[in-house]
């Protein structure tokens, strides 16, 4: 599932200051003996715990690197996917014939060969000046006419909309906003709103900037790389000083629409591709009745994690015993701060768990292996492929396998897909999640309440999310199929709630579907103290749970693909271009 505000860290057991949370006080320690490794077996058209576990222990093993976009591991992780559809005899969905999508993932960053200027005066990147990556359309503001716009917040003190068409637009803000972080720094979103028209935006008060938002601009970040960018308002920072190298005054002492000199040179960014391209995985079985086989059932998880820690690897028993007693939502949940106390606490536990363990527990982790995040999910649906294409008869509708590449990053291989789908994006009737289905036990918290309280699972526990966002009739059938296939899981909707504060509508690949009108459900057991960590390994993953989950959604993708009529959808579209909200 996706975290784009997760830091790749954890504590040690050493002291720190503060307060810590209180620990759950039934902790079973032992499963820091079990076996890290499995004997694979032959897989078979049943979906199996013991099959699930095969497939998992490969996937999620230390030399798929954790499978982080850009990575050999993640093009292995996707190469064994494409061989397991080939050996199944999967309809090849991907390009030119094969199983495999590329999705256009670059590298942005800044441009050191960035050159600025105000008449003889060379200005210095993030010193002098700071240009915002806003996107591959932003507009050229070198060479433009450059005016300044006024006192943000005071209309009375401000050019209008049409008078900023075209031009470079210097601004000043009171100190009473705060916007950016800091005080004097406005609103980006409301600023470049008001300007839209203008090449650049130009803020005065670069020096107001923390450091850590500089550092942050600064950073080389991952994008899709956009088919025709529509062109938008530059967005760029100064200091104090070069505004009066560009007015020849303080901009405060000068009326709006005050002419200034103009920047010449060039900065901005550049894309370049990743170090390994990413790919989505797709395949098909193809329906049984003649009309309704052109038209899917989609299934899909996402084939990617966040990789390899290489700044802070850390003792494996010590980075599971701490989040488990202090943190216990993984990375939804803050840095743990231990007492003294704490400390000693955690530091006893582990003496008895490595003399039983003869110290093995205490090995040197870096690899987020994901087992859980998504490897539950991508081996789920791998295993239903392989349950669906041994079926003698198969469901009406075709069913579309697919495993999304760069959710971690932000969804882009789901958002691609559907932007591009290999099959007619209209004639998919449903899409059905699957991600983190390991764990939900009621050791576990799955996660906050609305109001904050915690959630734990429970031995048949899985979270709904979106069943009913878009399709009333969807999540009725959802309902039905549990209680008439007998599978008796118990719904948890209370994280699909309005405005929960995890989002967790938002944060994963059904909302690339949902956001274009396309019924989904998406079926996880929630998050846990291992999410987003060192320790989500595959000894740790509850199979007969995960067995439990993906034998209900075959049974509801059968039932959804042999419908006589597509789900309804009955509640609003969505702007496809729009940012998601729960």
């Amino acid at each position: 599932m996706n975290h784009r505000t997760t830091q790749k860290l954890l504590a040690l057991a050493i002291v720190c200051t503060a307060n810590a949370a209180a620990a759950q006080s039934a902790i079973d320690w032992s499963v820091l003996e079990r076996a890290r490794t499995n004997a694979p077996k032959p897989t078979s058209t049943a979906v199996s715990a013991e099959d699930l576990r095969t497939r998992l222990f490969q996937f999620a093993d230390d030399s798929m690197r954790g499978r982080e976009l850009g990575d050999i591991g993640n093009v292995k992780g996707t190469a064994y996917i494409a061989s397991e559809l080939k050996r199944l005899g999967l309809e090849p969905a991907g390009d030119n014939g094969g199983y495999l999508q590329l999705v256009p993932v670059v590298e942005r960053g800044f441009d050191a060969g960035s050159r600025l200027t105000i008449g003889d005066q060379a200005l210095e990147a993030w010193k002098d000046y700071l240009v915002r990556d806003v996107g591959a359309g932003q507009r050229p503001f070198e060479g433009q006419p450059v005016i300044y716009g006024g006192m943000w917040g005071d209309p009375s003190k401000m050019i209008t909309r049409d008078a900023a068409a075209g031009k470079v637009v210097a601004i000043t803000s009171p100190m009473t906003e705060t916007g950016g972080g800091a005080p004097g720094v406005p609103m980006r979103g409301q600023v470049m709103a008001y300007f839209e028209k203008a090449a650049a935006v130009v803020i005065v008060g670069l020096e107001r900037l923390p450091p850590s938002n500089i550092a942050a601009f600064q950073a080389t970040g991952a994008g899709l790389q956009a088919d025709a960018p529509n062109p938008i308002v530059s967005y760029v920072y100064v200091t104090s000083a070069v505004a009066k190298t560009i007015f020849g005054a303080d901009p405060a002492t000068i009326a709006p629409g005050t002419a200034g000199r103009g920047f010449t040179g060039h900065a901005g960014y550049l894309n370049k591709p990743i170090a390994q391209p990413g790919y989505n995985v797709v395949g098909i079985i193809r329906g049984s009745d003649a009309t309704l086989k052109n038209e899917y059932v989609a299934i899909g998880a996402h084939n990617d994690h966040i990789g390899i820690e290489h700044d802070r690897p850390a003792a494996h028993d010590s980075t599971y015993v701490i989040n488990h007693l202090f943190r216990e939502q993984g990375a939804d949940a803050p840095d743990p701060k231990l007492t003294r106390a704490d400390a000693d606490r955690v530091n006893a536990l582990l003496a008895e768990i490595r003399k039983k363990t003869n110290g093995a527990s205490a090995r040197i982790d870096s690899v987020y292996n994901g087992a859980d995040d998504d490897g539950t999910g991508s081996m789920s649906v791998l295993e239903l492929a392989e349950y669906f294409a041994g079926q003698r008869v198969k469901p009406k509708r075709s069913m579309l396998f697919i495993w999304h590449v760069g959710e971690e990053e932000g969804l882009f291989g789901s958002e691609y897909f559907t932007d591009h789908p290999t099959v007619p994006r209209e004639s998919i009737v449903a899409e059905l999640n699957v991600d983190m289905i390991g764990r939900g036990d009621a050791t576990d918290v799955t996660g906050s309440a609305k109001d904050g309280k915690s959630i734990r699972g429970g031995e048949s526990y899985v979270q709904l999310i979106g069943s009913r966002r878009t399709s009333t009739e969807l999540g009725d059938l959802t309902e039905k199929v549990n209680t008439d296939k007998k599978h008796n899981l118990i719904f948890d909707y209370s994280l699909d709630a309005d405005g929960h504060p995890q989002n967790i509508f938002c944060r994963s690949d059904h909302w690339s579907y949902a956001r274009y009108a396309i019924p989904i459900v998406f079926f996880t057991t929630g998050g846990h103290a291992d999410y987003h960590q060192l320790t989500d390994e595959p000894q740790y993953i509850n199979y007969p749970h995960m067995a439990k989950v993906a034998n209900f959604v075959r049974d509801l993708a059968t039932e959804t693909a042999s419908l006589d009529h597509r789900p309804k959808v009955d509640k609003p579209k969505p702007d496809p271009k729009g940012a998601c909200q729960q």
